[in-house]
Formats: C-alpha cells, structure tokens, sequence
C-alpha cells in the first residue's frame, strides 16, 4: 500500500461530515450541482489513476451498485467512453432506484452512449481491468446477495480490479472483511484517506492505494480530530538526529534485557542483540545462566549476566535506565518473580510476550504510565478479558481501550501496527508477510528499549520503533525475499535506517 507521506486517517462518519461541509460551502440553498461537481471531480481522480495503472487497457467492466460509489462509477464510465474505450457498464440496483448525484451520473453515462446491463448471475466480466464501485463507506454489516456473488465473481475473474473509494465489503473504520470483499489491484481513495484502508485485513484487499484529497480545502476538517496519524518513513530521522562529535557510551542510555528462562534463551538474546545495534549505551541481559555463553557468543558486546532468581538481578535492575522485560521470560515462578522485580524497579518499561500474559493473571488491574506494552492480538484480547478475534474485528477500539485502561503507550501489533498513548494514536503503513515468523516481537522489544534508552518518550519510541521495525523487514524483504525473513535479519537493517 501507499506510504509516501504523513497524513491523518479519519472514520467514515468523519469523512462524510468532511464531504457534506465541503458541499454545503459551495452550494446555493437547493441547489445539487456542488455535490455532484464533488462527485465529478472523484470520478475523473479515479479514472486518471485507472489510466496511470494500466495505460494499455482499451475495455473496462464497471460494475455500480446503488448508493454515490456507484455514481462514482458512472463518472468513471462516461469518462472512459467519451475517450474511446470500450466500456461494459453493469448494474446491480436499477438505475431508476438511484437519487440525487448518483442519477446524475447516471445520466452522465446515458449522454456518452452507454446503457447499463442489469447484473445476472450468469454475466461474464468483458474488460481488461473491473472497476468496484459497489459498495461504499457506510457497509454496516455482513455484505449480502446480490452483492456477495457480485464480489466472488470480481475476486474469481482474472481481470485487473481497481475499487473506487474503498473496496466493496471491507470496513471503512476497522478494516474488517464483512463477509466477503473485493481484492483490489488499486484502491482510489476522495476527501480524507480511512482508517481501515490501512489496518486489519486490509493489507489483502486494498492493494496500491491513491488517496486523492479532491483540493477539499483544510478548514473542511476542522475540530475533527482524526482517528490515527499516519505514520511516515520520515519520523525516523527526526528522532534520530546525527550525534554530537564528543558523545560517549554514557550519553545513550543502559538497556537491561530480563528474559530467557531456562530452555528459552533465543528470544532474549534476539531482544538484546537489537538494543545493541540500534545504539544503546549499554546492553545488559538477566538470563537463565545456561543462556550466558550463547550470548556472549552471539554478541559478546551485550553484558550476560545468569540469574537464578530475583536475588541475582537487583544490582542489574538498579543499574539500568529502562528494562525489557518478557522475551523468552516464561510464565514460571522465575519469570513471575523477576517481572515483580522489575516492576518494583521504578525504571520506564518495555513489557513484551510472557510478561503480558503475568499481567493478565498476576497484575490484571495494574496502571502506569511509565511502561510501553507490545502485544499483538492474542495477547491484546488476553488483557481485555476477550479473544484475538475480538481484537482484530475493531484493532482501533481494542488499542485505545487497552491504553485507557493500562495507561502508558500500547503497541497493538499486526499489519498496520497501532500506536495508542496520551497524544493519541499513530499507524505504521510498513511491513511485509515475512515478518510472520517467530522472534519479530522480540527484535522489536528490543528497539524500543534502545530508543528509551537514547533520550525519547515512550510514546515517541513506540511510533518511532514500529516504523523502524517494519522498514528493517522490508528493506531485509526487498534484498532476499520475504520467504525465509528472520528475525535476527533485521537488526543490521534496523541499523542502517537508523543512520540515515
């Protein structure tokens, strides 16, 4: 999907208050042509983005549904006829149920010479490249027939697919597949780009998104206050700016990583191998004491020190400036007393994995401001006293429930990550299926330690990691594949972005 900028991200309800403000300025009272010259305008954004994709085509199937999509569509269609192409122009709803701006562009599509077939089960799609202008923004629930064998026939054709707006059957706010939706090749997007564009399972439907602001002007958002900012490559330099020439190790913070119960020394060793590479001043890790020598083998710059109990880790856990605590811990008696301790540290916290789930049954109705929780949605409907499904169906709500109710900043893990803390939340645009593997989540404790460590806010660390994280894979991806990504890849990428 898009990631060239920064930009808000707005809710459903949001962007057609943004679409009606935008109208009601222009228009004289009773007047229609503002709405549909809005209309006009995202038909012709669409239709110039359909031509930049795929400037060969010369026969489009556009495929309306009732509501102002499917006017958009209409646009579209007249567009294309008016310049020659070959255009099939489908209709689900009749055309004669359409009102307001919507039967103007149908008109519009009339006057270019097109009639619209009625859709039948048996219609064969005819173009080069679908146009999805189905359903639009205000879908509230499961996608029904006719509509559902509609999509299956787009998703199931073989043919180049561009939705207009957003793709029929995918939740504006939550990203959630209603039922079924359509795979896009291209989505255009109008007026203020969606939330669920960017999170849940849009990363399968949307394809390559052009969010086209249709020169809707700034004051049109005015005390809106958006879902979620979207969060740029270029937050990463910002945070990190060139070091002073007379720096020393003491300057960037001391990392203290408590993980890695016995039997389980590959996550805490990933974790803190990361906080090394991202610039830590030091690196400390409380380990079981069979884990010490891999790790002074794997990165003899990180301080192993083996701990057989919370005894062991005190002059560790007063010595360091933030803690990691999770990866590999276990749910043990060992790793629940080694999270007491270090909750009892009174340090700023990255609370990961196992140390999640000891919340949950341990610490169910702990709150604090001083920690950055990390989990992905297993371990999110674990916290909220539900289920993964639950988390994923509403990512937004889950993240901001978790963060009201935990405090701190929570990063809710998973394709467009979700950043909540007190200023609000932030959306990382980056990452790639090969991060699906184990170890990502610790890799990325580690970071956000490092990032603590070097001076920046937890919420700060929390945006500025996930996008550090996520760009480290895709650079990793780009170069050899997604297939195959580990995570102990991503930390000499991680390094590298780091640096400019």
């Amino acid at each position: 999907m898009s990631s060239h900028s920064c930009r808000s991200l707005y809710l459903a309800d949001q962007v057609r208050e943004i679409d009606r403000r935008v109208i009601a300025a222009s228009a004289e009272p009773g007047d229609e042509a503002a709405g549909f010259a809005l209309m006009r305008r995202a038909g012709q954004a669409a239709y110039a983005e359909l031509r930049r994709r795929w400037p060969e085509a010369r026969r489009l199937s556009v495929v309306c549904g009732s509501g102002n999509n499917a006017g958009d569509g209409y646009v579209i269609a007249a567009l294309a006829a008016c310049e020659g192409l070959a255009v099939q122009l489908l209709a689900v709803r009749e055309p004669e149920v359409l009102k307001g701006e919507a039967a103007r562009a149908h008109e519009m599509a009339r006057l270019a010479g097109l009639h619209a077939e009625p859709w039948q089960a048996d219609t064969s799609l005819e173009g080069e490249v679908v146009v999805d202008a189905l359903l639009g923004t205000g879908l509230g629930g499961e996608v029904r027939e006719p509509y559902a064998g509609v999509i299956d026939a787009i998703n199931t054709s073989g043919r180049a697919v561009m939705a207009v707006d957003i793709p029929s059957g995918l939740a504006a706010d939550s990203g959630a597949v209603l039922g079924c939706a359509v795979r896009a090749d291209l989505t255009v997007t109008f007026i203020a780009d969606k939330l669920g564009l960017h999170t849940g399972q849009a990363a399968d439907q949307v394809g390559e998104l052009a969010f086209r602001d249709l020169g809707v002007p700034a004051e049109a958002h005015e005390n809106l206050t958006p879902a979620a900012e979207y969060l740029g490559a270029g937050i990463v330099g910002e945070a990190l700016p060139p070091r002073a020439r007379g720096s020393h190790k003491g300057d960037f913070g001391h990392v203290l990583v408590v993980g890695g119960a016995p039997g389980f020394g590959g996550a805490a060793l990933l974790a803190s191998q990361a906080a090394a590479r991202l610039g830590a001043g030091k690196v400390s890790l409380a380990t079981a004491p069979e884990h010490v020598s891999a790790s002074l083998t794997r990165t003899p710059e990180v301080m192993a020190r083996g701990v057989r109990g919370v005894g062991d880790a005190t002059a560790l856990l007063d010595g360091a400036d933030v803690i990691v605590v999770g990866p590999g811990l276990g749910q043990g008696a060992w790793g629940q007393g080694l999270l007491q301790a270090a909750l009892e540290a009174g340090k700023p916290l990255v609370v990961d994995a196992d140390a999640l789930n000891l919340l949950v049954t341990h610490w169910p109705d702990m709150r604090r401001d001083d920690w950055l929780l990390t989990p992905h949605p297993g371990e999110a409907g674990r916290l909220l006293g539900g289920s993964g499904r639950d988390v994923q169906a509403d990512r937004l709500a889950a993240v901001k429930r978790l963060q009201s109710e935990r405090g701190g900043t929570v990063i809710l893990k998973g394709a467009g990550s979700l950043v909540a803390g007190p200023s609000g939340v932030g959306l990382c645009p980056f990452g790639n299926p090969g991060m699906a593997s184990g170890g990502m989540g610790d890799v990325l404790s580690g970071l956000l330690g490092a990032l603590v460590a070097q001076g920046l806010t937890l919420e700060s660390a929390g945006r500025v990691g996930v996008v550090l994280h996520a760009r480290a894979a895709d650079r990793a991806a780009a170069e050899q594949g997604e297939r195959g990504l580990l995570a102990g890849d991503l930390a000499s990428y991680a390094r590298i972005l780091a640096n400019g």
